[in-house]
């Protein structure tokens, strides 16, 4: 699943909650009309077989999907450019093909017996159950006169124009899955195939009896393969390769002193408080204050043994981690069930983020209200699951009746967990939360065990501006220094520093491998040449200095780049070559083996259906031959495998018990299996074969 249908699914009531059931007034015939964009170049991002993705459009799903989820801008801009691209194509084909979904087909989709499911959910009629077709479609004619409302696009974005998109997919899926059939012959073959067995006796002799050392490839030889494979070493778009070094701006001794020191000086404070959410807050501790009580056997803390002995008040530390001084405070102790089960129904006041925020989606009153009406619902002896699916937000139990089954402290929000684990079985109540207002009842409980509720003080144990000033000054005299291939190198053994190689370094990508995030470093590489060093680039508590060691232009690899994959394949056919020639001498199995040093092994139930051999591991061209009868009882030429040279000797083929089969369920589930990758292959040849012009870097 795409990122962006990820985001589509858990926003659902993002939108609905956020900008209310208002959205729903769209103008049918206005879902077409918005096809299309602008084609002013100087917003051209891309283009697709020449039609244009425009950078507007591009900007305003891009906001409309960060703000729905909160996902960073960085991770949804790779997702939204295939995602666009994919359409792009798809709507080519639909046009060349005469592919429509006209107006009347989407209003049979909304208000016919199979909605979209983000309209199901909310016109749900909650004392049946059932989706309420004539209340959806009075909503839409009631709204019509809105239909102007900026906020209509986001309907659109968000689930017109997928909705739409879905139809004239299916359409082209079915044209496509119409034309494959499977004949009877090709099923019953491939029963026989499934069915088939093997065994060998055979001599192996390992490359590696050759040393690596004595071998050697030129770039000519890695050339010539190449252009026997072209498909394997085509590159679509220009990659880049880069040398850099680290200069480490981690924490000195003196910096963790002072830390110590400074958290040190709170501890009298902190034991002293009353208000311990008010002092972690103000405090910027780095582990926020849970106001709710964990079992014993659910705290983590390295100390914990000593934690459990304080009484009410105490405090105990400094102690290091997970890279902090953290001070532990003991608030209170009681004995609690060690899991609880329960179920509820969430009406949201407010959405999480993807960046841990929260932003309000409905006011107080109005979740209050919703969630009192469906209370009522309930009591009058509705069914609840109906009522919760009808009702409820929360994604991650609506559909199971909103159960959370057995379920351990800390599991759930300070309020929610109060209420779960200190109520009794069988008790129900409304509690609010900072995600909204939630109906809980408690299904059942087990075990019993201490529960702590402890207020941790901790401060990261991180570089001091002073530390991280002198690794950027370190970085920066190394890079003025040190500005060509030869005093790079120098310059980097000197400081007993190995340069790190990253390659297949794209245009468009936001991270260098091993680095981490760093748009800015990435384009550097782009709109610099090979041999130019760069000024220090700072991710995170370190600055790189890079030098551009490659450029491979699209189309077939330079040697060079191709080396790693193509030199190993080479060797070993050479190795091949010289086992063939001074190893295997006699006509039989046991000659070959006693010549080469080797035994004879015999392999059995080979599969022809497998892809590992028993004893002898991935080796395809030995498979095959194994199932070859021409060699049954008789001594196979040598086969240059995957891990060394073998000579085989067929001993039989025969076909496995069989505990009968129907070939006509055979047939169907090939066929079945043949249209299932049609969708996903006939996508991948359209983008494959399209000429696709990508413009981001100039932008972005």
């Amino acid at each position: 699943m795409s990122v962006i249908q990820r985001i589509r699914d858990k926003a659902a009531w993002f939108v609905f909650g956020a900008i209310a059931l208002s959205l729903i007034a769209f103008i049918l015939q206005d879902a077409f009309s918005r096809k299309g964009g602008s084609s002013a170049s100087n917003t051209t991002l891309g283009k697709v077989n020449g039609d244009i993705i425009d950078r507007n459009d591009f900007e305003t799903k891009l906001a409309f999907y960060q703000e729905a989820n909160g996902t960073p801008r960085d991770q949804l801009m790779g997702s939204l450019w295939d995602f666009m691209v994919e359409n792009t194509v798809m709507n080519q084909a639909y046009k060349t093909l005469g592919i429509q979904f006209t107006s009347k087909e989407l209003s049979d989709l909304l208000f016919g017996n199979t909605p979209p499911s983000w309209l199901q959910q909310a016109f749900t009629d909650p004392s049946t159950g059932m989706y309420n077709a004539n209340a959806a479609r009075d909503k839409f004619s009631q709204m019509k006169k809105n239909a102007s409302d900026p906020s209509i696009a986001q309907l659109y974005t968000a689930y017109l124009e997928p909705t739409i998109e879905q139809g004239l997919r299916q359409k082209y899926q079915s044209l496509i899955t119409g034309a494959i059939y499977v004949p009877k012959f090709v099923a019953e073959k491939a029963n026989a195939d499934n069915n088939a067995l093997a065994k060998i006796s055979y001599v192996s002799i390992p490359y590696g009896v050759i040393s690596d050392s004595t071998i050697t490839i030129s770039d000519e030889e890695i050339a010539a393969y190449e252009n026997k494979h072209p498909k394997q070493f085509k590159q679509k778009e220009e990659t880049r390769q880069i040398s850099y070094i680290n200069f480490g701006a981690s924490a000195s001794k003196d910096d963790s002193a002072n830390i110590y020191n400074q958290i040190n000086l709170q501890k009298a404070d902190f034991a002293a408080a009353t208000d311990n959410k008010k002092f972690i807050a103000k405090s910027a501790s780095e582990l926020p204050y849970y106001d709710s009580y964990i079992s014993k056997s659910q705290i983590q803390q390295p100390v914990k043994d000593s934690l459990f002995t304080l009484p009410a008040g105490a405090i105990y530390g400094p102690y290091i981690d997970a890279g902090n001084y953290v001070i532990a405070k003991m608030v209170g102790v009681k004995q609690l069930p060690d899991s609880v089960k329960v179920r509820h129904i969430l009406l949201s006041t407010h959405q999480p983020q993807q960046n841990g925020s929260l932003i309000r989606v409905r006011d107080d009153s109005s979740a209050y209200k919703r969630l009192d009406s469906a209370v009522a619902l309930i009591k009058s002896g509705a069914n609840f699951d109906s009522v919760c699916a009808a009702y409820s937000e929360d994604p991650g139990s609506k559909d199971k009746g909103g159960v959370y089954d057995y379920f351990t402290t800390g599991k759930m929000v300070e309020e929610f967990n109060d209420f779960a684990f200190g109520a009794a079985t069988g008790e129900k109540k409304i509690v609010k939360t900072s995600y909204g207002y939630h109906y809980i009842e408690i299904l059942g409980q087990k075990g019993s065990e201490p529960a702590y509720k402890l207020a941790y003080l901790a401060k990261p144990i991180v570089a001091s501006q002073e530390t991280i000033n002198a690794a950027n000054s370190a970085a920066t005299q190394f890079a003025s220094a040190n500005n060509d291939k030869a005093k790079f190198e120098a310059g980097a053994a000197k400081l007993n520093k190995q340069p790190v190689p990253a390659a297949d370094i794209k245009a468009n990508d936001n991270s260098i491998a091993a680095i981490g995030d760093n748009r800015q470093m990435v384009k550097w590489v782009f709109e610099n040449s090979v041999g130019d060093v760069s000024a220090p680039f700072q991710v995170n508590e370190s600055y790189y200095v890079a030098i551009i060691t490659g450029v491979s232009k699209p189309g077939l690899m330079s040697a060079a780049y191709a080396r790693p994959m193509v030199e190993p394949i080479l060797k070993n056919e050479k190795k091949a070559k010289q086992i063939i020639a001074s190893n295997i001498k006699g006509t039989t199995l046991d000659q070959i083996a006693a010549g080469a040093g080797r035994t004879v092994a015999v392999a059995d139930s080979i599969s022809f259906q497998s892809f590992i051999i028993p004893s002898i591991g991935n080796e395809p061209k030995v498979l095959g031959a194994a199932f070859n009868k021409q060699i049954l009882s008789k001594v196979s030429a040598p086969i240059a495998g995957n891990t060394g040279v073998f000579v085989i000797r067929g001993e039989n083929v025969y076909a496995a018990p069989s505990l009968g089969s129907n070939p006509e369920m055979i047939r169907s589930s090939l066929e079945s299996q043949l249209k299932n990758q049609a969708g996903y292959r006939s996508l991948s040849a359209l983008k494959e074969s399209a000429d696709i012009e990508d413009f981001r870097s100039t932008f972005y």
